[in-house]
């Protein structure tokens, strides 16, 4: 950070991309603390918008919760006027974070270094000793509190999504999102959501890795031996992969029950893909109910760059990545079903949540690629991912999922925003 100024960026190393439609990625990108140090101030801190919570875990007054965009701490919260406010966790006298639990109640945030404190939308209202004491002391006479306050975030929500963005020149919520994406949200967000627990799950992996994996849609059946023994989710079912006209978002979406054993036998068990033994012997959380009436039993929803809003049947969740360096990341699962929700759904929401999270019958798996990826590639700065799957050239929708296409939408809009797109790059 050393000679780095307020609203100065940071020079990013140049990158040779072998191919101008992001179907080579050079391997370094996910190693080099450089690139990593830039991320921060151009995709973090810049015109992105990131998800940091829902409305329905601060529903009251005072309510707080803290989290983290990229690898800045920030605290989003409801004012006494019932207005959702987002805030850097960094206290403008030394730095200290100000909120060190995860979430609580508080007409106002003091930081236990100084006593500083701030109101919900980070505004300083006072400070011990300002005024010095028996007339020795204190702050200067040009000393402005309105100059010290915690950093302020815009902030916009759709349906009770809350995102927030560093950038006072990025576009609105809904232009970033785009037609598709918020009628995703408005679709999962039909009405009031509720909260039913949190799960953490550390990696040790580069964090563009996961939105990779997410919109890998090739390895879904292939790596998640539940999925595609149980008919969760299979090749051969209808479906799609969906991006913004940007494709910098993308949705992958597939209905179950729309291809037969025939099939799966053929497609897997013939070809040694899987000839999976696995049983269940209560086979009640594979039990899929259409309660959006359009029969779409997986909807896996990225949005750039570190959320993921996932249907798995009946299982809800909000994905958050944190940032932790090159190497490590963190995601911050939020699982949640509806107010309306019978005791029977939210029990089946409940066991259907073991599908995901550090150990999820799933989502275990993604992690355990993601860091077996991770160590190989390191010190190898010459070598390439093949991202060709689906066809190279162009970026475009495709009406099945044998494809990683997406993934070079996420390269390309991630280009972009580091300032280092290839000559003819492709959008």
């Amino acid at each position: 950070m050393n000679g780095i100024t307020e609203g100065q960026e940071r020079p990013v190393p140049k990158v040779d991309w072998p191919r101008a439609d992001y179907s080579r990625v050079p391997f370094w990108l996910y190693h080099d603390p450089a690139i990593y140090e830039a991320e921060q101030e151009r995709i973090f801190k810049g015109p992105a918008w990131s998800y940091v919570g829902l409305e329905a875990e601060i529903p009251n007054p005072g309510d707080f919760r803290t989290t983290m965009i990229g690898a800045t701490p920030v605290i989003f919260n409801r004012a006494m006027d019932g207005s959702v406010h987002c805030v850097v966790n960094r206290c403008g006298h030394r730095g200290a974070q100000v909120r060190r639990e995860p979430r609580g109640n508080a007409k106002e945030h003091i930081c236990i270094y100084h006593r500083w404190c701030f109101a919900p939308d980070g505004t300083l209202t006072g400070l011990p000793f300002r005024r010095g004491v028996k007339g020795k002391g204190g702050m200067g006479p040009d000393f402005d509190m309105a100059d010290h306050g915690l950093r302020k975030l815009r902030v916009a929500s759709r349906n009770g999504v809350v995102f927030a963005t560093f950038s006072d020149a990025a576009e609105t919520l809904e232009e970033y999102l785009g037609p598709v994406f918020l009628q995703h949200i408005d679709r999962i967000f039909a009405k009031p959501v509720r909260v039913l627990g949190y799960q953490r799950q550390r990696i040790f992996g580069n964090w563009k890795l996961y939105p990779e994996n997410q919109r890998d849609t090739y390895h879904g059946s292939l790596l998640h031996e539940f999925q595609s023994t149980f008919g969760i989710s299979r090749a051969t079912q209808q479906g799609g992969v969906t991006m913004d006209a940007r494709h910098r978002h993308n949705l992958t979406w597939a209905r179950s029950a729309t291809d037969d054993e025939a099939e799966f036998q053929a497609l897997y068990k013939a070809d040694n893909v899987h000839d999976s033994s696995l049983r269940l012997e209560d086979p009640g959380m594979l039990r899929f109910h259409d309660e959006w009436g359009d029969g779409i039993s997986i909807a896996i929803c990225g949005l750039f760059p570190t959320t993921t809003i996932h249907q798995i049947s009946n299982s809800l969740a909000m994905r958050q990545i944190r940032t932790f360096g090159p190497g490590e990341f963190e995601i911050l699962w939020t699982l949640f079903g509806y107010a309306d929700d019978t005791e029977a759904m939210t029990q089946h929401r409940l066991d259907q949540s073991n599908m995901v999270g550090p150990a999820g019958l799933i989502s275990m798996e993604d992690g355990e690629a993601i860091e077996i990826t991770h160590r190989a590639i390191q010190g190898e700065p010459a070598a390439c991912a093949v991202i060709e799957m689906g066809g190279a050239g162009p970026i475009h929708d495709l009406n099945h999922r044998v494809t990683d296409m997406p993934v070079r939408g996420f390269w390309s809009y991630y280009a972009e925003l580091m300032g280092f797109e290839p000559p003819g790059a492709v959008r």
